[in-house]
């Protein structure tokens, strides 16, 4: 069971992948500015991530108030590990940024399922 929801978790991760690079240089190519281009690729992404996940990979209503909360609160934890990475910690040990990209394309989802796992989706969830 566990391994299929791993499976299940990458092949949505990849997907979601996929479609934000497709989307930011779509919103490039019709002319927004990078920021603009990002912040849609980036929120448009989110949501369907969400639903993938949500009925995907954990089999879960989507209508879930307190669940879109949980996700939006680990997306945000996401951010934070990928700021301290790229920000604090890469620059601290003089690493160069591509290995601090690799590190957070690494650390991102495994922290992701964890807290998917145990808090975001979970039938236990507060």
């Amino acid at each position: 069971m566990q391994l299929n929801r791993i499976f299940s978790f990458a092949l949505v991760g990849v997907g979601i992948a996929l479609l934000y690079v497709v989307l930011y240089l779509a919103f490039l190519h019709v002319g927004l500015v990078q920021s603009a281009a990002n912040a849609l690729a980036f929120g448009l992404a989110v949501m369907v991530q969400y639903a993938g996940q949500a009925r995907f990979t954990f089999q879960r209503q989507l209508n879930d108030l307190r669940q879109m909360l949980r996700f939006g609160f680990m997306i945000a934890c996401g951010f934070t590990t990928s700021a301290l990475i790229t920000g604090i910690v890469a620059p601290y040990f003089m690493l160069p940024p591509l290995i601090a990209a690799l590190a957070v394309t690494v650390i991102l989802p495994v922290q992701n399922f964890i807290l998917m796992s145990l808090w975001v989706f979970s039938k236990r969830a507060i």
